[in-house]
């Protein structure tokens, strides 16, 4: 086991320090910038009509398509930060989720404008209007609350043995490992579907069904480190907040706002009575034998 271990942990290392560089960093968003401005191309030569018929039909025809393409490949390096983040802390991991979160509601609210006509009228605007402004609302107070759940973390090793510290940060690193090649595959499949004219799967509401499972995984391995009420319970209550995103990605839009918001306080919460409250539960010793025992 323990040469898997370090087996995946160099694997990790590796493309965690290519992904993380100044260069991918800048080749990333040389490419986003490329696809937007690809994308606006190829729509206005739909629009003017000269592309082939049989390619022109797959195509949209309304320029906010290029946003929301661009914001979804966005999302997709997200996703590939927060499989990094997987090895990191559980906190920093879950704060990661909420950050994907924020960004998906911040691409609904342009995914509407897709469906209107251009150019855009507030005739056209008006029926949506709520729910774009709830959406909009609901991603800029996740981020307040982002800002504050960040400055409250507190990071404390699961244990004081150095060994275990790396072998559960390793078990951490092959199960990152493990959900980068689902997500991978995961792509390429609904790239696949894509291409054939199927209808693709929801990538994103899938995904976070993964991260459930595998929040779930870390708990309990967790558990062969250290056994304390505490961190068992913070633990498991941050997989109890991924649940909750994962049923925001499928609500209305106004219901997908408020369930994200109350999960990110949910977690806030969690961690601020963690910070306060774990010292006392973790010095409480055993308790005392009940008279005449």
């Amino acid at each position: 086991m323990k040469r898997l271990l370090e087996q995946a942990e160099r694997v990790f290392d590796a493309l965690q320090k290519r992904w993380s560089s100044h260069a991918s960093s800048r080749m990333a968003g040389t490419l986003l910038a490329a696809v937007f401005l690809t994308a606006l191309a190829v729509i206005e030569a739909n629009r003017e009509g000269w592309l082939p018929d049989l390619l022109a039909r797959r195509l949209p025809t309304n320029h906010f398509f290029a946003v929301d393409l661009a914001l979804t490949l966005l999302l997709f390096f997200e996703v590939i930060a927060l499989v990094f983040t997987l090895a990191q802390s559980v906190s920093s991991s879950v704060g990661k989720q909420f950050e994907i979160l924020s960004l998906i509601l911040i691409r609904q609210t342009f995914k509407e404008f897709t469906a209107f006509p251009e150019p855009v009228t507030w005739e056209h605007v008006r029926p949506a209007i709520l729910n774009m402004g709830a959406v909009s609302l609901g991603a800029l107070l996740i981020f307040v609350v982002l800002g504050a759940y960040y400055r409250t973390q507190r990071h404390i090793p699961l244990s004081a043995d150095p060994d275990d510290r790396w072998s559960f940060a390793a078990t951490k690193k092959l199960v990152a490992l493990a959900l980068f090649a689902l997500f991978a595959l995961m792509g390429l499949l609904d790239l696949a579907r894509s291409f054939r004219g199927d209808p693709v799967y929801p990538f994103f509401e899938t995904f976070y069904t993964v991260l459930i499972f595998s929040d779930v995984l870390i708990v309990l391995v967790s558990l062969r480190y250290s056994s304390t009420y505490a961190i068992v319970f913070r633990n498991s209550g941050f997989a109890v907040s991924t649940v909750f995103l994962r049923l925001a990605l499928t609500s209305p839009h106004q219901i997908k706002a408020l369930i994200g918001l109350s999960a990110a306080l949910f977690a806030l919460g969690l961690t601020v009575a963690y910070n306060h409250f774990a010292p006392a539960l973790d010095e409480r010793g055993p308790a005392a034998p009940p008279p005449n025992a």
